[in-house]
């Protein structure tokens, strides 16, 4: 069985969690072994938007986890400075696919895992990333190594989480995967 966690905190970005939650489920169809799950440090969060969602599970259990996605949102700011948070986290990059949607960059970099890497994040941003010594890049969407990859823009999660579906399976399931949400016309397929 291979599992997917989206760590989650307070003051999130709705879409930059729901977007890969949705995503994520659709490998399921292909996949029925593969496991999503919210984790988180309560039984539940609230978005930036008031929307309270119920956990999974704890943030530990992103450290046996294949994939592990950090969403954005004033709250990735907060508890990437947050010491008791950050020491929950035993991540290995050389085993699990590890990725964030814009500010959910600065948790990465704040676990040193992009030391000597060049990364992306939202433009406003930009300043607190390079704050970690990364090299930021700033024109660009998805920047990957390796099993690490970050994104910038709510709508790049398409391509991360392609990207993640590509290494945790195949290009195959994640062409499927992608190609049911596309509009009308753009090679969409029916997954259900």
């Amino acid at each position: 069985m291979k599992k997917a966690v989206i760590v989650t905190f307070d003051k999130f970005t709705d879409i930059d969690m729901f977007l890969p939650w949705d995503l994520l489920n659709r490998v399921k169809l292909r996949h029925p072994d593969f496991e999503v799950k919210f984790v988180g440090t309560a039984a539940s969060h609230t978005s930036s938007a008031g929307l309270k969602l119920d956990m999974h599970g704890l943030i530990e259990e992103a450290n046996d986890a294949d994939m592990v996605f950090f969403g954005s949102g004033y709250g990735a700011r907060v508890v990437s400075k947050d010491e008791a948070f950050l020491e929950r986290f035993n991540l290995d990059p050389s085993k699990q696919i590890i990725c964030s949607m814009c500010s959910g960059a600065l948790i990465i970099a704040a676990l040193g895992h992009l030391k000597g890497l060049s990364a992306t994040t939202y433009p406003t941003a930009f300043e607190a990333l390079k704050s970690y010594g990364v090299d930021v890049i700033e024109d660009t969407h998805l920047v990957t190594h390796g099993n690490i990859g970050t994104a910038a823009g709510c709508l790049a999660a398409v391509d991360l989480i392609g990207w993640a579906i590509e290494k945790m399976y195949n290009g195959k399931t994640r062409q499927d995967v992608i190609a049911s949400v596309l509009p009308i016309g753009q090679g969409q397929v029916c997954m259900y």
